[in-house]
């Protein structure tokens, strides 16, 4: 391993560790604003903290084809271009909307019933399993090891979620719909992103689904400054933090890393969910949470795992 993939490796563990503290962020804030608020503010501050990002991006683009002699002056391709992102940024903050807002109202029942933070971060790295299992309506092939990675993540759910009284609790349950949402998310993400900048549809999927999720949390929650004001670490960490700095580093990292082991290393966000539950909120998950958990990485990295070339 090269120097620039020990790198890679690093920023991308980084990233999985502001994204698997999240939770504890997401849990606190909502100590103050409801769920519909919280996603609300948090996109918006997502949007406006990748807009830098873009547009250095876009910067660094632009003497890249300079330097090529590349580079003209062409509005046919931006009136081409522009429509392509807007549509993708709606569809993916459609899907977005759905995933936040279920994983919001999941940790909010899920800590509301004493439940383990951590088990919030396994449940919701299902997309991980689910996102191929889509993909089968698009005529993707699913390889045999995947089936076996399903069947792990249901026994492991059962130990997650399933009570003694065979009842799955309705944080649970919307936490896995929230995967559904993020796998959604990301088929339509890897659609656009063929025509348009990955950056800038990450960038107008949270301005939509802060447009989707504003008038709902006026309407339900009424949200005030004297709510929203000691939420404010949360949403900052949450919006800056996990949407804007975590996304850089990912974009940044998987350049230089195989992709099997590029989303290994985002999967460790359940771990690093477990460990700040721990470490914050002193959560101590069960030995029953724990097989569960165990089960479920095992299932993700199995997944992951990539394909023997029989050439």
């Amino acid at each position: 391993m090269n120097s620039k993939s020990i790198t890679s490796s690093l920023l991308l563990l980084l990233a999985a560790l502001i994204w698997g503290s999240a939770f504890i962020a997401q849990s606190l804030g909502m100590e103050h604003i409801g769920p519909l608020s919280f996603v609300c503010i948090r996109s918006f501050i997502g949007f406006f903290a990748l807009i830098p990002v873009l547009l250095v991006i876009q910067k660094i683009q632009k003497k890249k084809l300079l330097a090529e002699n590349a580079l003209q002056p062409d509005s046919t391709s931006k009136k081409v271009i522009l429509p392509k992102a807007i549509k993708g940024g709606i569809v993916c903050g459609i899907f977005l909307s759905v995933g936040m807002i279920c994983q919001q109202y999941g940790i909010l029942y899920l800590t509301e019933s004493g439940g383990n933070i951590g088990k919030a971060g396994f449940i919701t790295t299902m997309y991980i399993l689910i996102v191929p299992i889509l993909g089968l309506f698009f005529k993707q092939k699913v390889s045999p090891r995947l089936w076996v990675s399903v069947a792990l993540a249901i026994v492991a759910l059962y130990l997650l979620s399933v009570t003694d009284s065979f009842t799955i609790s309705i944080g649970d349950s919307l936490l896995i719909l929230c995967a559904f949402g993020f796998a959604a998310q990301i088929l339509a993400a890897d659609y656009f992103v063929k025509d348009v900048n990955g950056v800038l549809i990450s960038c107008l999927q949270f301005l939509f689904c802060a447009l989707i999720t504003v008038i709902p949390a006026i309407l339900i929650e009424k949200p005030s400054p004297e709510m929203i004001l000691p939420a404010w670490q949360s949403l900052i960490y949450t919006g800056a933090f996990s949407s804007g700095i975590a996304f850089t580093l990912q974009i940044v990292a998987q350049k230089n890393l195989h992709p099997a082991v590029a989303s290994l290393l985002m999967s460790c966000e359940s771990v690093f969910a477990v460990l700040s539950g721990f470490a914050i909120l002193g959560q101590i998950p069960s030995i029953r949470e724990i097989i569960g958990s165990v089960i479920m990485f095992a299932a993700v990295i199995l997944a992951q795992l990539p394909a023997k070339n029989n050439s």
